[in-house]
Formats: C-alpha cells, sequence, structure tokens
C-alpha cells in the first residue's frame, strides 16, 4: 500500500545519496486541497522555515498519517474497536459466546489490527521539535517499537485462547482468557483521537459530537459494570444466593439475552440512582461490587454534568469561540452574497487562527488579513464609491486604495454623523438609506437638501480644510463607507493626475450646491475662484510648483514624506491687511487662500484681494515669515 504516491511538496530537497540523517518533511493533504476549509486538519508550519514547490516526495512505501486514504482506514477501525468494547466485557460474562458464534468474529477484527500494527511501521510521525514529518524506516520503527504503544498494541490484538488450542490441541475455557481479553479496551484510545477530531471539524456540530461521545462514555459504563455484576453471580458457590438467583431459577441455563437484560437493567437503575431494590446485591461480593460501583457512578455523575452544563453555558470557550466565529462569518457571506471562494478563505483563515490559539472575540472583518478584507470591500462597496461623483474619472489603482482603506459602519435613523463645526476627520459614502443636511442659524435648525445613494457627506470640510460646514442626520437606518481625512490626502500626494480630476470633480459639485448650502460655506466665493485656478493649472506648471524641499533647503534627494503636499491639496492660511495688533479694532476676518510656492508670489496674491502690496508678512505673534516651509495649515498671515 504506497499511500505516499500522488502527494505534493512533501519534503525537502533529497540528494542522489541520501544522508543518515532522517529527513524530515513538512505534512501536506493527498492531492489539490480543494475546499479551504481542510486547512482545520492541517498542520501549522515551522516557522522560519522554507518549502518551496520543488521538494521530492516521501520514502517509497512510507504513509502519510494525514492522507484520506489512511483517514479512511482509521475510522474503520474505530467501528471495530466499537465492537471490541461491547464483546469483551461480555464474552467474559457469558463464555459459551467467546468459543462459540463471536469467536470467527473476534478473529476477523484481531486480523484488521494485527494489519493497522504492520501499518504502523509505515507511518510517517511528525518530530515535535520541528513540526516535521520524519519518513526515515528506522527512525519509524524504533520509535514504535519503544513506546507503550507498541506492547499494548500486541498484547489485545493476540487471540490467546486460539494459541492455547494451536499448542495444547484442546479448547480451554479458563476465566483468565476473560480478563486478557479485556486488554481491548487499549483500542479506545482510537475513539477519543476521533471524538478530539471531530469537535473541531466544522462540518458536524459540537453541540451533537460532544453528546454523542457523553452517551457514549456512559453506555460504556453500563454494559461493563452491568458484564461484571452478571459475572459475579455466575462464580458464586450458591447461585440461588445471588442478586439474579433470588429472581430466577436456574439463571446459568436460560437464555443469554435473558441474563443480559437483567445486568443493564440493574447497571441503569444503579447508575441513575434510582434503586427500585427488586434487584439488589446478595452476598458480600455483591455489596462490595455495588459499593465500588456507586462510588464511581460519583465521578461520572459528576463528569456527564459538568460536560453538560459546558454545553449549555459554552463553558468550553475556546471551541466555541471558533464556532461562533465561523458561524457570524458564514452568515456574513450568505447576506452579503460573497462569493464561495472568498467565504472559504474567510473560514481557513479564523480555523487557522484557533489552532495558533491566537484566536479572540473581536468583529469579524477585524480578524482577517487586509488582503482578504481588501476583497470583501472591493465586492461590497467599489461600485458604490465609482459611483459617487467626486470619485468619477479616476484611475482603477486609486479607487482600489480608496475602497480599501474605507471602513463600513451603520447608524440607525436619528442620529448625527457629522456635527456642525467640527473639525474634519473623515468623510462618507452612503451606501443605503438616506441622511439630512442641516444647518443651524440662531438656534433653528434647517434642513437644507436630503442625500441618498451614493451620494457624499462630509466632503467638503475635508477637501477645503474647513470645520463641517453642515450636520448630517440620518432619516432610517443608513450604511456608509467612512475614509480617513489622512489616508485620503496620503493617497492624493502619490497621484497628482487623478487629483486634478478629483478637485474638478468637487469644484463642479461646488458650483451646482443651493444657494442656501454655499451661503454655509466661509470664503465660498474665494475657494471657488482658488480651485478654479487650480483646474485650469497647465500640468506642466502644476509639476513645476512641487520642488523636493527638504529643511535645509535642498531639493534633490528628498524622501517623499519630507515633501509638501501637491498642489491639488496645498496649505490654506488666512491672511490679512492690517497688522495682528489691529485685528480686534478692525474686525477683519481676512480671507482663506491656498499658500503659493515662494513669499513673492504671495505678495501679489495680497495685492490681488486688498489692493496694496505689503513690505512684510507677520504671524499672530509678531514675529516675521521669511520661509513659507514653516508655516501649518490655518495659519493667519498679516501684511503691513
Amino acid at each position: 500500500m504506497k499511500f505516499a504516491e500522488g502527494q505534493n511538496t512533501m519534503s525537502t530537497s533529497v540528494s542522489e545519496a541520501r544522508s543518515p540523517i532522517p529527513l524530515l518533511f513538512r505534512r501536506h493533504s493527498s492531492g489539490e486541497i480543494k475546499n479551504l476549509t481542510s486547512v482545520s486538519s492541517s498542520l501549522l508550519p515551522a516557522f522560519g522555515t522554507v518549502v518551496s514547490d520543488g521538494y521530492s516526495q516521501l520514502n517509497k512505501y512510507i504513509i502519510v498519517p494525514y492522507d484520506r486514504r489512511y483517514r479512511w482506514w482509521q475510522t474503520f477501525l474505530v467501528v471495530l474497536v466499537v465492537y471490541s468494547a461491547w464483546v469483551s466485557p461480555f464474552e467474559l460474562a457469558f463464555k459459551k459466546v467467546a468459543t462459540g458464534s463471536l469467536l470467527p468474529v473476534d478473529l476477523v477484527v484481531d486480523a484488521f489490527f494485527a494489519l493497522d500494527i504492520i501499518l504502523t511501521f509505515f507511518v510517517a510521525y511528525l518530530d515535535k521539535d520541528t513540526y516535521l514529518l520524519v519518513d526515515d524506516r528506522k527512525k519509524i520503527a524504533l520509535r514504535y517499537l519503544t513506546s507503550l504503544w507498541f506492547p499494548m498494541d500486541v498484547a489485545s490484538t493476540l487471540p490467546f485462547q486460539v494459541l492455547y488450542r494451536i499448542f495444547t490441541g484442546e479448547m480451554h475455557r479458563s476465566e483468565a482468557f476473560g480478563f486478557l481479553n479485556l486488554l481491548r479496551f487499549w483500542r479506545l484510545r482510537r475513539v477519543s483521537e476521533l471524538f478530539t477530531r471531530l469537535e473541531k471539524d466544522i462540518r458536524f456540530s459540537y453541540f451533537y459530537t460532544r453528546l454523542a461521545k457523553l452517551i457514549c462514555v456512559t453506555l460504556l459504563a453500563v454494559h461493563s459494570a452491568g458484564c461484571f455484576y452478571y459475572w459475579l453471580a455466575v462464580h458464586h458457590k450458591d447461585s440461588e444466593n445471588t442478586w439474579i438467583g433470588i429472581e430466577v431459577e436456574d439463571f446459568q441455563n436460560r437464555s443469554i439475552w435473558l441474563g443480559y437484560t437483567y445486568s443493564i437493567y440493574w447497571s441503569i437503575v444503579t447508575l441513575t440512582t434510582v434503586g427500585y431494590g427488586d434487584l439488589h446485591a446478595v452476598n458480600l461480593g455483591e455489596k462490595i461490587f455495588s459499593i465500588c460501583y456507586m462510588l464511581c457512578n460519583i465521578g461520572l455523575t459528576s463528569y456527564l454534568i459538568g460536560n453538560m452544563t459546558n454545553l449549555i453555558v459554552h463553558a468550553a470557550i475556546r471551541t466555541f469561540i471558533m464556532r461562533d466565529s465561523i458561524n457570524e462569518i458564514l452568515r456574513y457571506g450568505s447576506k452579503n452574497r460573497l462569493p464561495d471562494g472568498l467565504k472559504d478563505q474567510m473560514l481557513a483563515h479564523m480555523q487557522l487562527k484557533f489552532k495558533t490559539a491566537e484566536l479572540k472575540q473581536e468583529e469579524v472583518l477585524e480578524d482577517l488579513p487586509k488582503a482578504i478584507r481588501s476583497s470583501i470591500a472591493q465586492h461590497l462597496f467599489r461600485h458604490t464609491v465609482e459611483n459617487a461623483y467626486l470619485f468619477k474619472g479616476l484611475s482603477e489603482d486609486l479607487i482600489v486604495q480608496l475602497v480599501s482603506e474605507m471602513k463600513a459602519e451603520y447608524f440607525p435613523p436619528k442620529v448625527d454623523i457629522i456635527i456642525q463645526n467640527e473639525i474634519p476627520t473623515d468623510f462618507y459614502i452612503l451606501v443605503s438609506g438616506s441622511v439630512d443636511v442641516l444647518s443651524y442659524k440662531t438656534g433653528t435648525e434647517q434642513i437644507l437638501s436630503k442625500l441618498e445613494s451614493p451620494q457624499m457627506a462630509g466632503e467638503i470640510a475635508v477637501m477645503l480644510n474647513i470645520p463641517q460646514p453642515f450636520t448630517v442626520r440620518t432619516r432610517r437606518l443608513s450604511q456608509v463607507v467612512r475614509i480617513s481625512h489622512h489616508h485620503f490626502k496620503q493617497m492624493l500626494q502619490r497621484n497628482n493626475d487623478d487629483g486634478k480630476i478629483l478637485f474638478s470633480n468637487f469644484t463642479q459639485h461646488l458650483k451646482g450646491l443651493k444657494k442656501e448650502e454655499q451661503d454655509e460655506i466661509p470664503y465660498f466665493s474665494e475657494l471657488l475662484e482658488d480651485l478654479n485656478s487650480e483646474c485650469t493649472e497647465p500640468n506642466e506648471t502644476q509639476n513645476q510648483r512641487v520642488p523636493n524641499y527638504h529643511g535645509d533647503g535642498k531639493t534633490e534627494g528628498t524622501p517623499e514624506a519630507s515633501r509638501p503636499l501637491p498642489s491639488t491639496v496645498r496649505i490654506r492660511v488666512t491672511i490679512h491687511e492690517h497688522h495682528p495688533d489691529e485685528s480686534t479694532k478692525e474686525g477683519s476676518k481676512g480671507r482663506l487662500v491656498l499658500l503659493p510656492e515662494s513669499v513673492e508670489e504671495l505678495f501679489g496674491l495680497a495685492e490681488k484681494r486688498f489692493g496694496k502690496r505689503g513690505s512684510s508678512i507677520l504671524m499672530a505673534d509678531g514675529s516675521k515669515v521669511e520661509d513659507l516651509n514653516v508655516l501649518r495649515e490655518g495659519d493667519h498671515l498679516f501684511f503691513v
């Protein structure tokens, strides 16, 4: 049986002469992984280990422990383990079936487990230090032979009664053979491993998997105790002075299933502490066994009640966190009609985080890598963003960047999204719902307009670098996507051509505003005039006006982060035609302008606005301005 054939990218590269040191191989599933959720059964790679696609196969005839075919073989053995767990105490209590009808079945089952012992010598094992698979046959055999598993596997598989008959020529029904058959309980570890794997398999309900496990534990305890109790009655010197002898005459010669029914009835009644009294211990041996059984029942009952409580209150918190998060992903994907491939990536990542014990109960999207979040955002919001007036005609690259940085939010009805006169930090695009644009005058609220998808809110303050001119309030449940002022300007710095298109769209939008809305924007006419000049200025002139100034005045080799903003997002300042000490006397509000690239241009701009050129520029504290690079957004400049 060559389970390793068809495996891809399993090991490190192998030279023609193999090293005596055992090769370590990274685990890989057999064949192509079609369902990304299969990562739940995969091993995590060791940090710093590089595995390329050119790795060779495992050694010949070596079995990958996670191969699908080997997993099916293990599952088949679990079915045989269930039979072994039932038949071992049953044959101890009823010796006639051990050498009769069940003997051929026992031999067939033992043959399968003997075959599994042989296969184990060819199954690669996981090195716990490197988390890689070892395929060296000598290492595999040495590890198995020196572990407890090998002698116990052999002892639980040997048909001792048949071997005795082969060597002696006679069939012996000694009680020793019955107790030796109880070694088959060692095989129950396979059932425990199966349930552990099923509890983390999202294809199966965690609740019902745990419930099935508890039922199996209970049935095994009931069955084993009943069989042992019957064995005590059979081997007592006075069969009538036993718990079943006082109820059933000559019970040893009656039907096997009659005795088994009485035994299970007594076991269940005792386990549930009902105690009807119809079947009770009579002799000393039965009383001692009943005492031990009831003491064990205390622990078993505590185990069952504790586990059921855990299931009800989600006390098994770590696994429940994983499954609850996966359910949230499934609902999120179904509600938003995400493609199956994208949902599979989300599920695979969530299971991977659970295996690394790094999963925390957070919002679904916050637990996903940026690439998956970006893909989800593109699928959900790109169409809305492209239809927003501000972004029409922009390049695909900038659209992708914008959508990736946007955050989706829900707002209930009658909630203020933006408050008038607050500092602009974000702007919004409506995906669904509607909002009212409001202004406050002399304490009264006035509705200026109504916005619906895919219109925008808050972008005027962001684009003009002014406080929010309006209050925006939801009319009904609304979904919006939000982008940060800071991220938005960073993107424009790297996309000057797109910035010109964007400002052209913005200028056209400002011209189309209602008169009431225009009146709420401070310095509207001056700002619109500046925007018109920016949009009509040739690209060559704009490029010339963005020198790469550094702090020491150098213009070459300057990092991108130290350059001033391009013309599309230049600094805006307020200019005044008087001395800073005279501001309170004159009561002038000044003029908001875009900061030019030189002091000479700034003097010319002041002459154009005020009709006089001035000889010097002062700050509000009276200091003289000699370099425009030291100015910041919103500074007040005074020409004297």
